[in-house]
């Protein structure tokens, strides 16, 4: 039986609660859900603006992928929260820029969106991530 592994990075913003950044099992690797924190200063940015917020969001999943090893690449899942329907087109366009860049292969990911209340009242976007990796 594979050990599970912890992925750590100050890269990414610090849990607010009792999970992992990511945990890696064999070749399967979990990204927490991200939201738009610096992770500098653990602070929420982009206020009322969800590009500004999934930009941020995205490159904290990536940071954590990386951390393990991993890359956009590996990633089979993108599971991406928004707060309502009304931001689902400007989150996509920032989205498809983020793939473009970072899935030169252009094998893209899975994605689903859901629509949900998130923690903290001044988040749009949360993101997780499922990765497999050789």
């Amino acid at each position: 039986m594979s050990e599970k592994t912890v992925v750590l990075t100050e890269n990414a913003p610090a849990p607010a609660h009792v999970f992992s950044q990511g945990i890696k099992k064999g070749g399967m690797f979990q990204v927490s859900g991200q939201g738009p924190m610096d992770p500098a200063t653990n602070q929420y940015i982009g206020e009322g603006d969800v590009k500004v917020q999934t930009r941020r969001t995205l490159e904290n999943v990536k940071a954590i992928l990386e951390a393990g090893g991993s890359s956009v690449e590996d990633v089979l899942m993108f599971r991406v929260y928004l707060t309502t329907r009304d931001h689902f087109a400007a989150m996509n366009e920032v989205y498809g820029e983020f793939i473009r860049e970072n899935v030169p292969s252009g094998l893209l990911p899975s994605r689903t969106t859901v629509f949900v209340d998130l923690p903290h009242e001044v988040m749009l976007v949360e993101i997780d991530a499922l990765a497999v990796t050789a």
